[in-house]
């Protein structure tokens, strides 16, 4: 909570006038410590009280006239014509909007107000656009009281600032929506970095009323990301295809493979064409039952851009896909959405983003650039429901060739203790040694009795060495966080070859470590192919500090655009999803405090 002068003279005068009072009477001193006391809880209690009431005084001191019912308005926090009548996170851009017009009317009451609260109401009711809800604005209660707030007297001073200051809160709270999100990411363990508060929202709605451009707030203050306005468009084509397209429905007692017929193989074809995996190109009627050609190029397409294998075989997790209605896609991009609206600015130059339900990696040179160049490969993830990888941002800082590998604590209590229990010899099985703790130029201590005790007890630590049973295999790309994770080579490839590859504990496993290490190294001196090719089969661990720290994403987000402009889904495998649905479904003004203030450690602390 923050105080103004005006708070201090209030509480300074509460002390004053207690201290006055014990003072100038003669009373026992138990009675005197009690009214002392007393003193304390009443001021504490008008601390924490709503501030409204102790600027009553102030209001009621006006004169009659609009300003007096602004500021009442203000200081109540509440407003009878809004759903969400409390706006309370949006009083102080509220308080600044009206201070730049003295607390007279910022819409009614001049000869542009029909144009300017009109545009508006426009901007409010394209909010589904933005992939935003309308009703959140009020954007139709304050269209049906449009008529008689223009035709409203000028000494209707109450009913002409409701409705002025319903205008202004509603505008303040989709642009706020729009450039920030509805939702703090850090409230449902989104690790991103704070937002920088670089806009003021009422000095905005000043300008391009004065303007009269109020219509282009929305492109000022939707990300700036390619990935967004593509998303935008594509929300648009969806809703119109939810719409008209029936759902398809497809119901098959066994894998449909190519050539196999099936009686629903024209509405198949229709669905098809309807989301673009198949061209409308006419087809005779006698091959419309059969499953080949063209239907099955246009099958391998969707499950391409759902994540699936794309074998043209239809199977149950196909079925599932080609059955989900398009609102759920509508659903899925508006999330996408609002969570790109969370992210900070993105800085120019190289970049690493993990996308966690697509199971997929990129690494750009410039993140938002259309013709960057892009290296994408694929990445196992952490396990849903147990050993979940964490949406974070960091800065890669170090890369470590031929690395150790240093148990969790979780590993090494429910893993290797009972294997170890079970045999005394699994570490040296395993390639793995004791140590008091980790580094590269820690020494191994001797596995002894003594020594086992002292790893149940916590005292002592597990790593793995270096060579071919590492689970980190030859590389490990360290950006220090809070979630100690990293990216890493495995020697486990096959689980590549999986269409779903939720499967690691929480680290991320990638499928080309020597292209990774190409691309983070390729500004340094020394470090070509051969050298980190050389280095990945070095006896001993070497750690290379990067000369210029590399932004990395773990981001998730079930639909967005690849590298070629396709459109994609993938299943909701953490829930995140249903999670955002709920919090979305329960609106309230996000604070700003919660917002742009970060808790988290400096990289520096990180490093382990």
């Amino acid at each position: 909570m923050v105080f103004s002068n005006k708070d201090a003279l209030y509480c300074t005068q509460l002390v004053t006038l207690a201290n006055n009072y014990t003072s100038e009477f003669t009373m026992p001193n138990t009675t005197r410590l009690f009214f002392q006391q007393s003193s304390q809880i009443l001021i504490f209690l008008f601390l924490f009280l709503p501030l409204q009431s102790l600027y009553a005084d102030d209001v009621i001191d006006q004169e009659p006239g609009v300003p007096k019912e602004i500021s009442a308005i203000i200081a109540a926090k509440q407003h009878p014509y809004l759903m969400l009548s409390n706006f309370q996170n949006r009083t102080e851009d509220l308080e600044t909007l009206y201070k730049m017009a003295d607390h007279e009317l910022v819409w009614l009451g001049n000869d542009d107000s029909e144009k300017n609260i009109t545009d508006a109401l426009n901007v409010l009711a394209d909010a589904p656009a933005q992939g935003l809800n309308p009703a959140n604005y009020d954007t139709e209660t304050l269209r049906r009281k449009l008529k008689a707030a223009l035709n409203l007297e000028s000494d209707a001073y109450k009913e002409l600032a409701l409705y002025d200051t319903a205008i202004s809160i509603s505008l303040l709270r989709f642009m706020h929506d729009l450039h920030y999100g509805r939702v703090n990411p850090q409230g449902i363990n989104f690790r991103l970095k704070p937002r920088e508060k670089k806009l003021t929202l009422p000095e905005l709605i000043k300008q391009h009323q004065e303007q009269g451009t109020l219509s282009q707030l929305p492109q000022l203050l939707e990300p700036n990301l390619r990935q967004y306005h593509k998303l935008k468009q594509a929300l648009a084509a969806y809703r119109q295809l939810a719409a008209n397209t029936p759902p398809l429905n497809l119901f098959i007692q066994k894998t449909l493979q190519p050539g196999d017929s099936h009686p629903q193989i024209t509405d198949l074809r229709r669905f098809l064409i309807t989301v673009g995996d198949l061209e409308d190109e006419n087809t005779n009627t006698e091959e419309s039952s059969r499953y080949t050609g063209d239907i099955v190029a246009g099958v391998k397409r969707f499950q391409k851009r759902h994540g699936l294998a794309p074998d043209g075989a239809i199977g149950k997790d196909s079925v599932t896909a080609l059955n989900v209605p398009l609102s759920q896609r509508v659903t899925q991009m508006e999330l996408a959405m609002e969570r790109l609206r969370w992210l900070p600015q993105l800085h120019a130059g190289p970049s690493v983003v993990v996308n966690i339900p697509a199971f997929q990696l990129w690494a750009f040179d410039a993140i938002d650039q259309a013709n960057a160049n892009i290296i994408n490969m694929k990445v196992v993830v952490g396990r849903a429901m147990k050993t979940e990888t964490p949406v974070l941002m960091a800065e890669m800082r170090f890369i470590d060739f031929m690395p150790f590998w240093n148990v969790p604590p979780s590993i090494l209590r429910k893993e290797i203790l009972p294997k170890l229990i079970r045999n005394s010899h699994y570490l040296d099985q395993e390639n793995m040694e004791l140590v008091a703790g980790f580094g590269n130029q820690v020494q191994a201590v001797p596995f002894t009795e003594s020594s086992f005790e002292q790893l149940r007890q916590g005292s002592l630590k597990v790593r793995q060495r270096p060579g071919g049973k590492n689970a980190l295999g030859k590389v490990k790309f360290i950006f220090p966080n809070e979630e100690d994770v990293y990216l890493h080579d495995t020697p486990a490839n096959a689980l590549f070859s999986r269409s779903r590859r939720d499967f690691s504990h929480g680290c991320v496993r990638v499928e080309n470590p020597v292209g990774l290490a190409e691309f983070a190294l390729k500004n340094q001196e020394g470090w070509d192919r051969e050298a980190i090719l050389q280095a990945m089969q070095s006896p001993r661990t070497l750690r290379v500090t990067l000369k210029k720290p590399i932004p990395v994403l773990f981001f998730y987000t079930t639909s967005f655009f690849d590298q070629f402009d396709n459109l994609t889904f993938y299943p909701d495998i953490y829930g995140h999803d249903a999670v955002l649905l709920g919090v979305l479904g329960k609106p309230e003004d996000l604070s700003d405090r919660s917002l742009f203030i970060s808790t988290t450690l400096s990289p520096e602390a990180l490093i382990k």
